[in-house]
């Protein structure tokens, strides 16, 4: 699979929107590549919300609980984002499992604050501390159905250090996940992309990581 032309970029979101904002600030200019097309989410009253409509973006709510079944959100929320034909989707904080309807529609990039598929799940950085491990990072990787299984795009090392606590830790570990999930997105609308088996290669590249 190869995706080389300019990046239309849906963003799904439940949070504050700090990997949102760091998209926006990157996509505001033009050499970057990218345009954030609109901001989706599984609730109301969120500050990512909040930043997509201060940015003049369009944006989206699909609750699983106005659902009968989890497949009929699946199938609401891949149409909506269908609505914004993305070249790309980026789950950045997103806290359902996508399901096969947006998988199989669009290519889907997440991030994980562990250097998978060491300490994955929604723990990672305490699993990580609770193992005693001196170096922990963030990954960026395309989503499938399982929870942090996906091929890894990039990883970035993050060293522990010995007074972190799971919240110190997780700061510093988020402000290079933000950095790194930037120069992801844009090198891919930017230089195309391939996927051979869990082998992702952006442009030339001889190997799908970044430090």
């Amino acid at each position: 699979m190869r995706v080389s032309k300019a990046g239309r970029l849906v963003v799904l979101v439940s949070g504050s929107g700090t990997n949102l904002q760091a998209l926006l600030d990157a996509s505001a200019d033009p050499s970057y590549g990218v345009r954030v097309v609109a901001v989706g989410a599984d609730r109301e009253g969120i500050e990512g919300l909040a930043r997509a409509a201060r940015a003049n973006i369009p944006t989206f709510v699909e609750k699983m609980g106005d659902y009968a079944t989890r497949a009929e959100w699946d199938e609401a929320l891949a149409a909506r984002i269908a609505a914004y034909d993305p070249d790309l989707v980026v789950s950045a904080g997103f806290m359902k499992i996508l399901g096969k309807p947006t998988l199989d529609a669009f290519p889907v990039l997440n991030t994980h604050p562990a250097l998978l598929p060491s300490f994955p799940g929604a723990h990672g950085v305490r699993d990580a501390l609770a193992h005693g491990v001196k170096v922990t990072g963030c990954t960026v990787m395309l989503a499938d159905e399982g929870v942090d299984t996906g091929p890894i795009v990039a990883q970035e090392a993050v060293p522990v250090l010995p007074d972190d606590d799971e919240a110190v830790l997780h700061e510093r570990i988020k402000t290079v996940e933000r950095r790194l999930l930037v120069d992801i997105v844009g090198r891919m609308a930017r230089e195309g992309w391939t996927v051979s088996g869990r082998t992702v290669r952006i442009g030339n590249d001889s190997g799908g990581e970044s430090t």
